[in-house]
Formats: C-alpha cells, sequence, structure tokens
C-alpha cells in the first residue's frame, strides 16, 4: 500500500495554515500583487482615457473634421427597393402597393403643415439660385433656417392629386435625391465636355443637371419619355450647404421626380441616372456614387 504520507500535498497548497499560505503566498504577499495590479491596470485606464480626451478635443461639434477622403454624394431614389427592381403589373394592385406605400411615406416628409414656421424655414424661390450662405460652421451660430420645397413642385408625383404615382396607370415616379454631406457645396459643370450631347440642354446656371437614359443599347427605342419635376429639372444650389443636424436638424433636400410615361410593356428595362458637376464623380464599384441603374418592368 503506498504511503498516504503525501496525500495533503494539494490541501497545504491550497491554505498552509501552519505559515498561513494561500496558494503559496502569504496574506501580505497577495496584497502587494493586487495593490500592483490595481496601479498598474489603472494607469493603462488613464492612458485610454487621456487619449480619447485628447481625440475627442481635437474634433468639432458642428462639422466632421476629417473630410478630405468623403466620397462625392451619392445619388439615391425612391422607391428604394432590394436589387433595384421594380417589377410589377397595372392589373395586380398588391404588386405596386409596396412601392406607393414608399412613395407615400417619403413625401409625407415634405408637407406644407411641416414647413409653415417661419423660424425654422424660409422660402428660396423656385427658380435656381446661388448658394445660400447662413454663417460658419465653426461659429456658435445656432440653428440655421431651411429651405422650404413644396411638394407641389414634383408636379404628378407629388401624391396630391394622383396618390398612386403613376403606378396604378403603368407610369410609375422615382423621386431622386442627392444625399448630404455637411458643407459641401456641389458645384455645376464648368464646361460640356464630359456631358453627353443629349443631356446638354439640361445645364443651366446654379443648377446640378440630372439625366437618365437607357442603360443598354438595346433599351433605347423602349423607354419612352421621361418628364421631369422640381426646380430647373435638377437641384438647386440655394439648398446648400448642408450645416448638419446641430444647426440644421430641420434641412430638407431638393428633390427631383421622375415620370416614366410611356415604357413599353412586359420588357425588362435597365435606366440609368447621372448628375453632372465638377466635384460630382463616379465609381464602377459604387452603384449609387454620382448615379445609379435601376431595373422597371411594367407588366399588362
Amino acid at each position: 500500500m503506498p504511503s498516504n504520507k503525501d496525500d495533503g500535498g494539494w490541501k497545504e497548497f491550497l491554505w498552509n495554515s501552519e505559515k498561513g499560505e494561500l496558494l503559496g503566498r502569504t496574506g501580505g504577499s497577495w496584497f502587494k500583487v493586487a495593490l500592483f495590479y490595481v496601479i498598474f491596470f489603472g494607469i493603462l485606464a488613464g492612458i485610454f482615457v487621456g487619449t480619447i480626451q485628447a481625440m475627442l478635443m481635437t474634433l468639432s461639434e458642428n462639422k466632421p473634421t476629417w473630410q478630405d477622403r468623403v466620397a462625392p454624394p451619392g445619388l439615391s431614389h425612391t422607391p428604394r427597393v432590394d436589387k433595384a427592381e421594380v417589377f410589377f403589373s397595372v392589373r395586380e394592385s398588391e404588386t405596386y402597393l409596396p412601392y406607393v406605400k414608399a412613395m407615400r411615406d417619403f413625401v409625407k416628409l415634405y408637407d406644407d403643415n411641416i414647413q409653415t414656421n417661419n423660424m425654422l424655414f424660409e422660402d428660396c424661390g423656385e427658380q435656381p439660385a446661388d448658394y445660400k450662405h447662413r454663417g460658419d460652421l465653426e461659429s456658435d451660430m445656432g440653428g440655421v433656417k431651411a429651405c422650404r420645397f413644396p411638394r407641389t413642385l414634383l408636379g404628378p408625383c407629388s401624391g396630391i392629386e394622383d396618390n398612386d404615382f403613376g403606378f396604378k396607370d403603368g407610369k410609375p415616379c422615382l423621386i431622386v435625391k442627392l444625399n448630404r454631406i455637411v458643407n459641401f457645396r456641389p458645384r455645376p459643370p464648368s464646361n460640356n465636355d464630359s456631358i453627353p450631347e443629349e443631356a446638354k440642354p439640361k445645364v443651366q446656371a446654379n443648377i446640378i443637371p440630372l439625366y437618365c437614359t437607357n442603360k443598354r443599347e438595346e433599351d433605347a427605342d423602349k423607354i419612352g419619355e421621361i418628364k421631369y419635376y422640381g426646380i430647373g429639372e435638377g437641384f438647386p444650389l440655394q439648398y446648400y450647404p448642408y450645416y448638419g443636424k446641430r444647426h440644421h436638424p430641420q434641412y430638407l433636400q431638393p428633390l427631383v421626380a421622375l415620370q416614366f410615361t410611356n415604357l413599353t410593356r412586359n420588357t425588362e428595362l435597365r435606366i440609368e441616372c447621372k448628375v453632372f458637376g465638377e466635384n460630382l464623380y463616379y465609381n464602377e464599384k459604387d452603384r449609387y456614387q454620382g448615379r445609379f441603374d435601376i431595373k422597371i418592368q411594367v407588366d399588362s
């Protein structure tokens, strides 16, 4: 039989009553170890907090500190759906009601009763005008007024007279906007060299022109007429710059409504829309940077 002499070795390691040691250390030794790690992690926490505070001191509450790598604004549309496909049948209302609901929800943001407060909104005209300078972002200027954008500017795509936005008749509307970037001033094209010939008539002063056409050559004769509604059929400069949520919480982006009045039925059509400007660029890896393309099919 083996000796039981060392059977209590592990017990003595856990607690040695003769030496008063717990796990091989006395109370004083454990206190020194604990004190060391409290001080050590306290210093690490202090360095971390100090670093964060130093970084926060370099940031502005009014605008992003670093905007040198910010991409130009994206061009987006409503309704916005998965895979950028709008497929529906004029005979089956359930196929287009989700698109109609998205349009109704969006245009509610532009209801006239939201824009009645003269302390928050001002009339900026229904003709394209120059940028609306409302002060320096770095100054403590408080809130600034936003330009009104009445829904009536969107014509038959406003949802006022036609609550189905043309979908019921197979003449669907899209509402297009440039995404917001704080303190960004889109610049109109300085010349027509980069603009397609058919889009050149849309170039005018104080406007960012928008042009839509067929993406594929085989669709050229199937798109039909595209009607544009909004100020100057583009994005007028008086709505820029955007001063951010701190100063400009009620800001309304200018909109352009598109109505496709004569799409070839029962055919998938691919349409591309682009904005043109000196500081507006495109990226094939980003389908919404300065442009978008969408597939539309209207079934009889």
